[in-house]
């Protein structure tokens, strides 16, 4: 291997680090960043302003915070399905089932104790 050659691959290999990761652009960053206030400027404007109803107010906003979630993902830790060969979306995926599994059955939980539960004007009556 030449000198020239040898210098020129060790430009490259300094360039990338050894990693095949897409480190995103000023472009992208910017995108993210406005994506970002628009997304949470609304939602906040919702609230303050109360032209909603509560219930259909807080499901907007779930809804806001969930797109967030997948803005934040792509934009600021570009996950995507070629990140790490598929690993960080099989990742993703599982982290999402659990997180569903824990909220569903702590929801469950909590209405059947509510449900099933005694009264609190049938206690008085039992001292």
């Amino acid at each position: 291997m030449s000198a020239e050659a040898h210098n020129e691959h060790a430009v490259t290999h300094e360039d990338h680090h050894g990693d095949d990761h897409d480190h995103g652009t000023y472009r992208s960053y910017l995108i993210g960043f406005g994506l970002s206030v628009v997304l949470t400027a609304i939602p906040f404007w919702l609230v303050m302003a109360g032209v909603l109803a509560p219930q259909l107010t807080g499901l907007i906003i779930t809804a806001f915070a969930v797109v967030q979630i997948v803005v934040h993902m792509i934009f600021f830790l570009h996950m995507n399905h070629k990140s790490e060969g598929g690993w960080n979306m099989l990742a993703l995926i599982f982290t999402l089932v659990i997180v569903v599994i824990a909220v569903a059955g702590s929801v469950w939980v909590m209405y059947h104790l509510n449900t099933n539960m005694m009264p609190v004007h049938d206690m008085q009556g039992m001292g």
